[in-house]
């Protein structure tokens, strides 16, 4: 399938590694220019250095709790490579978890600054010169537990059930202006964040690595029955499409890639 984005600049956030880091290979591999950003520099610049084969590519550093930071990102972007067409904003944590009554303030706040208010820094950034071009694609990862929560996650699924009615609403918004906005939401992906999760969950419970991945399919996400984590690139696949021009009355949705985990239709 031809994509026809050749040429369009995408910016993706969060493009350290995982979901961000496949999605800006595949727009790479589609001839789109791109530049990612992460907080870290170092893990950036290493990440620029990988995907440098693939296609022109730039790293700029910024930490989207930060709009002066999330300012500067654009416009350096602007500077090197032109105004965004596509914007994937990937960066996201799974934060304060825990039973309810533990989570602090601070805990919930942090993860609703970054997950959802960080998706609202960078869509605000974005939007205008979209709208200007009559042509834009963003893209925002939800998640299962932004539809199907779980007790010892609520911080990160109330920040992901923002991120999906955020991108509804501004669908509606500026979808006349051809601005398309959309959703994915993974299921347990194999991903540094996971892995995280993983190490902690074996380490707890005195189990290996591949131990805890088991027993957290079993336990935790039976509906996935597919029995496995998903890759990066199962995930980036379909966020590509959404940027692309194939899925221009596409908008407003939030498309599953979770292995049939969310219970409901």
């Amino acid at each position: 399938m031809k994509l026809d984005i050749e040429g369009k600049v995408a910016l993706v956030t969060g493009a350290d590694s995982g979901i961000g880091w496949e999605t800006a290979r595949l727009l790479l591999e589609e001839g789109v220019r791109v530049a990612i950003s992460d907080a870290v520099e170092t893990s950036l610049q290493k990440s620029v250095r990988k995907l440098a084969p693939y296609g022109e590519i730039i790293g700029v550093r910024a930490d989207v709790t930060k709009i002066a930071e999330v300012r500067a990102l654009f416009a350096k972007v602007r500077k090197q490579l032109g105004e965004p067409d596509i914007v994937v904003n990937c960066a996201g944590v799974t934060g304060a978890t825990g039973d309810f009554l533990d989570v602090t303030d601070e805990g919930w706040l942090s993860t609703i600054d970054i997950n959802l208010f960080g998706a609202v820094r960078v869509c605000r950034e974005a939007i205008p010169a979209m709208r200007k071009k009559k042509w834009g694609r963003i893209v925002l990862i939800g998640s299962e537990d932004g539809v199907q929560p779980y007790t010892d996650e609520l911080a990160y699924c109330a920040s992901k059930a923002g991120i999906i009615n955020l991108v509804k609403g501004l669908s509606k918004a500026y979808g006349e202006d051809n601005v398309l906005v959309n959703a994915v939401s993974p299921a347990f992906i194999n991903t540094p964040m996971t892995d995280k999760m993983m190490k902690k969950r074996a380490k707890e419970n005195g189990t290996s690595f591949e131990e805890a991945i088991e027993t957290f399919l079993e336990e935790e996400r039976p509906g996935m029955v597919l029995k496995r984590r998903g890759e990066p690139e199962e995930v980036a696949a379909m966020i590509v499409f959404l940027c692309s021009e194939q899925s221009r009355f596409v908008t407003g949705s939030n498309m599953r890639v979770d292995s049939g985990s969310v219970a409901t239709i």
